[in-house]
């Protein structure tokens, strides 16, 4: 606990609470997506403990995901842009975003830079070690590297990230999945990971209701059974498995409905597999959806189903337990993590399209056991997801580094 306003004290462990220590924290783009409401929820969390003071530092948010820099307009100074901090792979673009980062961090002293995504991870990284920052950090939300690219690219990123780590103090990961898969590749030492959940504000979900009038809105009818995935409209998230799916799932459960809560390039595509019989009419998209509006969407669905082949630990997971609803997920990354198989919901082997409807028709036909497994969940959720157990986390983590570097709050000014 912090000392009352205009006094310094001690936590345990001893270290001085004399503020500040200066955090940068730095991602690619704050397009609404899982890592991004993460880092976005673990700044402000942070700014609000007297002794850290707090920025983040962003490329530009561009594209149809939406944006969540209006999260900032109550915190003024916390967010700053780098028009060239961009995701495409553009050497000369990305020179000159190391060099302005570089420049950025000579300026501001922080006592530590945390990075978040692939190229805002490579680039904050590096320009953090050119300008002599004590710590250096970096959070894995997802691999950048694996079998969903292509062999010439999979080479690169993983060559990026063994050269990143050689400047990384320590990683965090949002689950042990990530560590695993990164030790394997040759990315890091054991020792040098330590897992934080991504935590949200429970309360939304802990309390969400169907409303009817949404319900309406999105044609849902009294009586259908709503199998719904949140998910950008893009590869790799596993809407084609779904649609491959459906026929059969329509014949298992008549009164079946598919909800998308989404947007992405592949909408249209989408769209028109939905025109297509049998599916007519049985699948709904809600388009874009700000953060605050998942809630009111989760509880108009029975199951989530979570189909992605690249996701560290999707954050809708444990906001659809939260929210009282049974999850089936492939057993990707670290969807194990979160879903329990036959505890929390149902773990399937990806593409294995027949087990996701037995599952969902088991589902369909055992509201009991629904209802058995969401119960599980929303324990196991409340326990670990809230954004203080994740403020905390991260604080007790700053706090060792720290220590372990034997700095103080003047040592940079």
């Amino acid at each position: 606990m912090s000392p009352p306003e205009g006094e310094t004290g001690s936590i345990p462990g001893s270290l001085p609470v004399t503020p500040p220590w200066r955090i940068v924290h730095v991602i690619t783009r704050l397009i609404v997506g899982g890592a991004q409401e993460n880092t976005v929820s673990s700044v402000l969390g942070l700014r609000e403990r007297r002794d850290f003071q707090v920025q983040l530092i962003s490329g530009p948010t561009t594209g149809p995901e939406g944006s969540l820099e209006s999260l900032f307009d109550s915190s003024p100074g916390a967010l700053s842009i780098i028009p060239e901090l961009i995701r495409p792979v553009r050497p000369w673009t990305d020179w000159i975003a190391y060099r302005r980062l570089t420049e950025r961090f000579r300026q501001q002293l922080p006592h530590i830079v945390h990075t978040h995504s692939g190229k805002a991870g490579i680039l904050g990284r590096l320009a953090a070690r050119k300008a002599g920052v004590p710590i250096i950090l970096h959070t894995i939300h997802g691999p950048s590297f694996g079998p969903f690219q292509g062999p010439l690219a999979n080479a690169a990123f993983t060559q990026a990230e063994r050269f990143a780590a050689r400047v990384t103090d320590h990683f965090v990961v949002v689950a042990d999945a990530m560590t695993r898969q990164y030790l394997a590749s040759g990315v890091g030492r054991p020792g040098q990971f330590t897992r934080v959940f991504s935590g949200f504000d429970l309360d939304p979900f802990l309390n969400a209701q169907p409303d009817p009038e949404l319900a309406k809105r999105l044609g849902i009818q009294p009586g259908d059974f709503v199998v719904g995935k949140v998910a950008r409209l893009f590869e790799l998230k596993g809407h084609d498995d779904l649609f491959r799916a459906a026929p059969e799932l329509l014949r298992r459960i008549p009164n079946l409905r598919i909800l998308l809560v989404g947007d992405g390039p592949w909408r249209e595509r989408f769209e028109a597999l939905s025109r297509q019989p049998p599916l007519n009419g049985r699948v709904l998209f809600t388009g874009l959806i700000p953060p605050s509006e998942v809630p009111r969407h989760l509880a108009l669905m029975d199951v989530l189903v979570h189909l992605s082949g690249r996701e560290g630990l999707a954050r809708v997971l444990p906001q659809a337990l939260a929210a009282g609803k049974p999850i089936v997920a492939y057993d990707c990354d670290g969807a194990s993590e979160i879903c329990l198989d036959e505890q929390t919901g149902f773990l399937i082997l990806p593409d294995h399209l027949d087990a996701l409807v037995n599952r969902l028709g088991q589902l369909a036909d055992a509201p009991e056991l629904a209802r058995s497994l969401a119960a599980e969940g929303q324990a196991f959720v409340r326990e670990r997801f809230s954004t203080e157990r994740m403020v905390q986390d991260l604080d007790a983590l700053y706090r060792d580094w720290i220590m372990r570097k034997g700095l103080r709050p003047t040592l940079l000014r």
